[in-house]
């Protein structure tokens, strides 16, 4: 998901905006059952920095309507049309939404690139009484340990030093970010997808450190991790199942 466009937007997705669409994992439908349970009702939710539109699509099948904003427009062209989805290009600190009007309001993969303060404000006076804001993130995927170590090494040493330093906050899921809401518990999830070895560099291929790596070396880091990884696959048609705990911070807003 890309984040809203401000002073302090960085905008590490927008050039890449349909690989991102075909190569990350889908959220699952657990998680917009568990936040339409906790919302006052389920007419209208925001998406904000809704990037390809994932999380704002698993919204709709809750909710009578969701608005899915971002900042890039790039990435709202490539989003997934609903029909009770309406797409526009906004920023995260003036969504244009009416005042007490929204139930639920999320943020996937995508608050530690936003002005928390600027967000919480308009968060705060767009949500009705009783309405729910929804934070949440994933960072490194489990598929086998044999798979696992050769992802934690180049996530670590190889790119690592070309992460953004927003970054942190996902290695923490979202722990140490700022939340002026009184928390609502939230149950363990997680998502989990079959991959093909292509799929799993496709998505590795659209971390920003592997562009970024790209550009400032002049050479491309996935040929040192592709041959070790796929000797470790075996056949590279084999799926296997892929693992991505969600870290989530949910809060009562007004409460």
């Amino acid at each position: 998901m890309t984040a809203a466009r401000s002073g302090y937007w960085k905008d590490h997705f927008t050039a890449h905006a349909g690989e991102y669409r075909q190569f990350r994992p889908t959220y699952p439908r657990s998680v917009f059952e568990f936040l339409a349970g906790v919302a006052p009702s389920q007419r209208l939710a925001w998406d904000c920095a809704t990037g390809n539109g994932q999380a704002a699509t698993g919204l709709a099948q809750r909710f009578e309507h969701v608005v899915a904003s971002d900042a890039s427009r790039e990435q709202i062209a490539q989003a997934a049309a609903h029909p009770r989805v309406e797409y526009r290009v906004a920023t995260a600190e003036d969504s244009g939404l009416e005042s007490a009007s929204i139930d639920l309001v999320t943020v996937a993969q995508a608050a530690h690139w936003l002005d928390l303060e600027r967000f919480y404000a308009e968060t705060m006076r767009v949500a009705r009484p009783g309405g729910v804001i929804a934070l949440w993130c994933y960072s490194l995927l489990t598929i086998a340990p044999e798979i696992d170590s050769l992802i934690i090494r180049f996530y670590y040493d190889v790119v690592g030093p070309y992460w953004p330093k927003e970054r942190v906050h996902v290695e923490n899921g979202y722990r140490e970010l700022p939340f002026p809401f009184a928390e609502i518990a939230t149950p363990s999830f997680a998502m989990e997808t079959e991959w093909s070895l292509g799929h799993l560099l496709g998505y590795v291929d659209t971390w920003s450190p592997v562009r970024i790596f790209r550009e400032q070396v002049g050479s491309d880091p996935l040929e040192e991790l592709a041959p070790p990884l796929a000797r470790a696959w075996g056949d590279p048609a084999k799926l296997r199942r892929a693992r991505f705990p969600l870290s989530f911070r949910v809060g009562r807003v007004g409460s």
